[in-house]
């Protein structure tokens, strides 16, 4: 068989290649086509916007263009007045409607670009929303009742209604309008009040607060103003007697102005400044001793005071403050408030607690005598203390309550219920059952 023979019996049938070829071809010739049409669009986009674009920017640039057809506009509306004017004249109705309209036209134009601007600067879009709203609500209402039976409907209801019955009902309402106002009327003025007292608590909330500032600052005063006034100027003590009579009266005039905490802040200032201790003299210089130990020998006896409390502190308040570790000892705390107050190491041997009240107070390691409870007594006029024995050393504790006092010692106990008389040994804890009054009263 020969090579063409061969060639002609097998059929023929395209290669795979050429088949790809095509199809490539074709899908190239359609990319093409698409790529060819979205360039079209997007140029003639770009001419329309560039036409737009010119239109806009001629009529901008172009003012000269704008003031003429400005005049021209003006110019026709001043003739359309006129045709108006010359219509009413001769009383022609053509003449007069034609140029009433023109006019009218004319001007709209002209008042649009103002008006326009106006709307824009007066209202937001969002009233201007809302405006457009009512307005389309209230033309559906009336095309509801113009094109619809609504309206001859609601006139058929109104109709069928006895109109007496109902004014007597519109009476009713009008009472209870006229209750529901009283009640309005009673509820803003109850609110008022309560506004009005929230604002005075509040003003007397701030005028406390300045009041307790205020006196801080005058007790700081009182501090350095005392410190002042003892001291030298190398800080030592040197009290002469001109100078610890005006500390007393610096100290008698600020207990008057200040409250229980206040007077509790003195009391300690000056106890632990050893002002209220009595301190034991050179006799010709009668300047403080020092004890060799870093600090001022006292002397109970025959010391003397820098300053001395006398009856500063008479019938006064000092309930619910913290005055431990004060010396006020032979101070005269008659009638004095010293409910709830903590007591703790306070020295209040030959203090006058005479009708004081002492209820709640912490009493623990308190003292109110020296030596022995058995063999110690009240103070006496008469009579110097010995400290050895506790004679002449107590605290007057006659008529004082003490009602719910914590941690009282048994000395104490014991000295409080012989010597405070038979009706504050019912106020004692724990009772006075086998303890002598002393007393007698």
């Amino acid at each position: 068989m020969t090579i063409n023979e061969s060639d002609s019996s097998s059929p023929y049938s395209p290669d795979i290649n050429e088949e790809d070829e095509l199809e490539n071809g074709k899908s190239e010739n359609l990319s093409i086509t698409e790529e060819v049409g979205k360039k079209q669009i997007c140029r003639q986009s770009a001419v329309k916007t560039s036409i737009i674009q010119k239109t806009a920017a001629f009529w901008q640039n172009n003012s000269s263009l704008k003031d003429a057809v400005s005049l021209r506009i003006l110019l026709f509306t001043n003739l359309a007045i006129a045709l108006t004017l010359i219509g009413i004249v001769i009383n022609n109705s053509f003449l007069g409607i034609l140029g009433t309209l023109a006019a009218l036209l004319l001007s709209l134009i002209i008042l649009f670009p103002w008006l326009k601007k106006a709307i824009q600067d007066w209202f937001s879009p969002q009233e201007r929303n809302i405006f457009v709203g009512f307005v389309g609500i209230f033309v559906a209402i009336i095309g509801l009742f113009k094109f619809t039976n609504l309206g001859k409907n609601f006139l058929l209801w109104g109709k069928r209604i006895n109109w007496d019955a109902s004014g007597t009902l519109a009476e009713w309402f009008g009472a209870l309008g006229q209750i529901s106002i009283a009640i309005i009327a009673v509820y803003v003025a109850w609110r008022q009040y309560v506004i009005s007292k929230d604002l005075t608590i509040q003003q007397n909330l701030l005028t406390v607060q300045q009041n307790i500032i205020t006196q801080q600052q005058t007790i700081d005063s009182y501090f350095q103003g005392v410190s002042d006034l003892v001291l030298d100027e190398e800080g030592l003590l040197e009290d002469w007697p001109q100078e610890r009579a005006i500390a007393e009266g610096r100290t008698a005039a600020i207990f008057s102005s200040v409250d229980a905490s206040g007077k509790a802040k003195i009391l300690r200032f000056l106890s632990r400044s050893k002002l209220l201790t009595p301190l034991q003299r050179d006799r010709r210089l009668g300047r403080a001793i020092l004890d060799g130990s870093g600090g001022y020998a006292e002397d109970r006896l025959e010391g003397v005071r820098v300053i001395d409390l006398g009856i500063m502190l008479a019938s006064a308040d000092l309930s619910a403050t913290d005055l431990r570790w004060t010396d006020l000892s032979e101070a005269n705390l008659v009638r004095a408030n010293l409910t709830n107050c903590d007591l703790v190491k306070a020295n209040l041997s030959r203090t006058i607690l005479y009708d004081a009240n002492l209820s709640g107070a912490d009493l623990n390691g308190i003292r109110l005598f020296y030596g022995s409870g058995e063999q110690a007594s009240p103070r006496s006029r008469t009579q110097p203390p010995n400290y050895e024995t506790g004679e002449q050393t107590g605290a007057v504790v006659e008529n004082a309550n003490f009602s719910n006092v914590q941690r009282m010692s048994e000395s104490a106990r014991y000295y409080c219920c012989a010597w405070c008389g038979e009706k504050s040994r019912n106020t004692i804890p724990g009772g006075c059952e086998g303890i002598p009054n002393k007393l007698g009263k």
